[in-house]
């Protein structure tokens, strides 16, 4: 199945989201800040990427940016994860380079469904 690396500081959020990942067979990989999340992202070239907003130092916005404006990346599908759920958040995140925007706390079936459309649209 597909790579997919979580970017979010929370372990809880983390664990929540490893669990439904592993149980749909995907592997992934981890990174707790937006910093690290962007140069996981270039060395790992993982299928996905999942998205926290909030964090420190760098956050998923600005991560969400510089992954979508380097070009060895910008075919990697971001998944904005978060809990702002503001309209301006949503259109500000897709302005970014976002494929798609969930608000936490995130469904199983719709986190597992998006993320399979946009691995679909990766490999069209």
């Amino acid at each position: 199945m597909a790579r997919v690396l979580i970017v979010d500081d929370s372990p809880t959020e983390m664990y929540k989201l490893t669990g439904m990942l592993e149980k749909h067979g995907h592997q992934v990989l981890k990174a707790e800040n937006g910093a690290d999340g962007v140069a996981l992202a270039r060395h790992e070239k993982p299928d996905a990427v999942l998205m926290d907003i909030v964090m420190p130092g760098v956050n998923g916005f600005q991560a969400t940016r510089q992954l979508s404006k380097d070009p060895e990346t910008a075919n990697i599908p971001v998944i904005i994860v978060t809990t702002k759920d503001q309209e301006t958040d949503k259109v500000w995140g897709k302005r970014q380079g976002a494929s798609d925007y969930l608000t936490k706390p995130v469904d199983e079936e719709t986190l597992i469904k998006v993320l399979n459309r946009v691995l679909g649209s990766q490999k069209a």
